[in-house]
């Protein structure tokens, strides 16, 4: 059985997740006895935390809001993502956060233990790096709010402009928010067209939470993500899995473009790195961006657009085209 203070801290962090907790399973994960739990829970209340009870047969825990926010607790991963996910938001494509939340990263890292800062602190310099943003930003306040009704279960009313321009106000019950082809969507069943829809959130204003929860529908589709490429058909950019050699160490390319790859150092001047892109475009801004000479592993529709925008950039500046063992190319 885990000590008084280690077990208090697992209870925050599994109310934290905000569920509601029957009482005996939240025992049964302690492996504690009902009566142990009481105590811990009004232990936490000593401490700041408003936890609310309900009695009887299938009482339970829950964690309600407070009026403050104390202390987090976060284990080893969910300390990773965090730096991560600010990290990204420190990168743009919601509005208005880009700014606090470079502070919250700069705070999240300072108190990680050094083993967890050493698999973050490249991605504290890449947070005060210009970058290009990957698509129409969201404002972060309707972002937000969708988010909590999704996680709520309760009905949600705004404004919405289609594609061609006409302006409706919708009624949905929403379910997911997915982030495709460098935009943000809203998955939810539309209570007056009868049927699923998917919402691009930056055509989406004045969301609005009715205070009526619902029982979530069963989505036509394996998952959320799947259900927004379906629905957007062709205009649905396919994803491009890319790997390539950097001429340059993985710190440069860390504090360059960590946002976009996956890398791991070959030796102290060589960096792999992969990504998923949604086109070769985009992939090869990025790689642009670092700075240094790049050697496409795969795949090799990849290295044949490399050897074309080569090609034409040194046509531009008035040069013959070099000769393509010059240039990136497949597999060295």
């Amino acid at each position: 059985m885990a000590t008084t203070g280690s077990r208090t801290l697992q209870l925050l962090s599994l109310l934290q997740t905000h569920r509601y907790w029957p009482g005996a399973e939240l025992a049964d994960r302690l492996e504690v006895s009902v009566r142990t739990l009481r105590r811990d829970v009004d232990r936490l209340r000593d401490l700041g935390y408003p936890v609310d009870a309900t009695r009887g047969v299938d009482g339970g825990y829950q964690l309600a809001a407070g009026a403050s926010l104390p202390p987090l607790v976060v284990d080893d991963e969910e300390a990773v993502a965090l730096a991560v996910g600010l990290r990204t938001a420190a990168q743009g494509g919601i509005a208005g956060i880009e700014d606090a939340s470079v502070r919250a990263l700069t705070k999240v890292v300072q108190v990680m233990p050094p083993r967890l800062r050493r698999r973050v602190d490249a991605l504290r310099s890449a947070t005060v790096v210009g970058t290009m943003r990957p698509g129409p930003s969201v404002d972060h306040d309707v972002l937000t709010t969708v988010a909590q009704t999704c996680r709520d279960e309760e009905r949600l009313e705004f404004d919405y402009v289609a594609r061609d321009g006409q302006t409706s106000r919708r009624r949905v019950e929403p379910l997911r928010l997915v982030s495709v082809g460098r935009r943000w969507y809203l998955v939810a069943y539309d209570l007056t067209r009868f049927d699923w829809r998917s919402f691009r959130l930056d055509r989406l204003s004045e969301p609005r939470p009715t205070g009526a929860h619902f029982r979530p529908r069963a989505l036509p589709a394996d998952d959320a993500a799947s259900f927004v490429r379906n629905s957007l058909g062709s205009l649905a950019p396919e994803p491009v899995e890319i790997d390539v050699l950097i001429h340059a160490p993985i710190a440069h390319v860390d504090a360059t473009i960590g946002q976009w790859v996956r890398s791991e150092a070959v030796d102290a001047n060589t960096t792999r790195s992969q990504m998923t892109s949604d086109g070769s475009d985009w992939a090869l801004f990025a790689l642009g961006v670092v700075d240094a000479d790049f050697t496409v592993l795969s795949p090799p529709a990849f290295a044949e657009r490399v050897q074309s925008w080569g090609d034409r950039f040194v046509r531009a500046a008035g040069g013959a085209a070099p000769p393509s063992d010059r240039l990136c190319r497949e597999g060295e």
